[in-house]
């Protein structure tokens, strides 16, 4: 295992080298200037803007600012935004709040896709199970900003339930909407691949072997059928709650959430490199981490795996 590990952590290295150095350049090759942006409607003075991009090291070749870039990222130093402020200070500050938000949206994917997923594949062809494929159907169908628009209207406008924005991001009250959105689409899909898995796996001649031996059916379902009907499961949760982090763009957008995907919309929008790089960074170190840990739960979920 301890070798596997190395391995995997060995194998993280060029696919985050070759991820950061693909975002810097594709940020940093956008057209228009991120430092004359700064002075909005009006011209800026010619000899203010170049001491602005001196400053920043904007003045120098793509390839050097590359350099000087992923220098300062071995130390821990993600530049500076446009505004002044250090981008490892915006991160530190969105991030908690993005947390938050992804972990309540997964927890509410995982608990409620599985469980739907489970009664559904147990009952194939009832009325929970046909149910359950118009409705994960409908979660598909309809796209996020939309689904965000019809929950903000119905819960906040119409039966005030709840403030049309968050006023607090760090109020975990607040976001249980905004989650609610952002892990509509994947709950679906989690409920689907468990009902998928659900219904092969109970036709197995383990699960036969298991009623055979006379073991209570909570066992039979618990230990053997839904463990191995998990792996299929855990391989798309492990990578959505990176997508989960990263994709709250339109959630946050529309709930006013300041979390990563606010930051990341403004920093785009006005094409600050350094912030993108900065909040793509962190994710990218997500991604991998999720895709290390999946590759570690295969083994708890199904003995017969065995990593060398």
């Amino acid at each position: 295992m301890g070798r596997f590990v190395a391995r995997r952590l060995l194998q993280m290295i060029p696919v985050f080298l070759g991820t950061v150095t693909l975002i810097f350049f594709m940020v940093n090759v956008l057209p228009g200037d991120p430092a004359a942006a700064m002075w909005g409607d009006k011209a800026a003075d010619p000899a203010q803007l170049a001491a602005f991009k001196h400053a920043r090291g904007l003045d120098q070749p793509l390839i050097q600012q590359y350099a000087d870039y992923m220098g300062k990222l071995f130390t821990g130093d993600f530049g500076t935004a446009m505004d002044g402020r250090k981008v490892i200070d915006k991160i530190s500050a969105a991030m908690p709040v993005t947390i938050r938000l992804a972990l309540l949206a997964f927890g509410i994917e995982l608990l409620i896709g599985v469980a739907i997923g489970l009664f559904a594949g147990l009952r194939r062809g009832k009325a929970f199970d046909k149910g359950s494929l118009v409705l994960t159907l409908l979660l598909i169908s309809i796209p996020v900003p939309v689904l965000g628009f019809i929950y903000q209207n119905v819960f906040a406008i119409q039966l005030k339930w709840i403030t049309p924005t968050v006023q607090d991001s760090m109020n975990l009250g607040q976001l249980i909407l905004p989650a609610i959105v952002l892990g509509s689409l994947s709950l679906a899909y989690v409920a689907r691949l468990t009902r998928t898995s659900i219904v092969e796996n109970i036709k197995s001649d383990y699960m036969r072997t298991a009623v055979a031996k006379g073991l209570p059916k909570r066992k039979v379902i618990g230990t053997h059928l839904l463990r191995n009907s998990m792996i299929p499961v855990v391989t798309f949760l492990g990578t959505d709650l990176g997508a989960l982090m990263g994709g709250a763009i339109v959630t946050e957008g529309i709930f006013n959430v300041k979390g990563v995907g606010f930051e990341l919309y403004h920093a785009i929008n006005l094409k600050e490199g350094a912030t993108v790089s900065g909040f793509v960074v962190v994710l990218v170190l997500v991604y991998l981490a999720a895709s290390l840990l999946v590759d570690l739960l295969y083994a708890v979920l199904d003995p017969r795996i065995r990593y060398a």
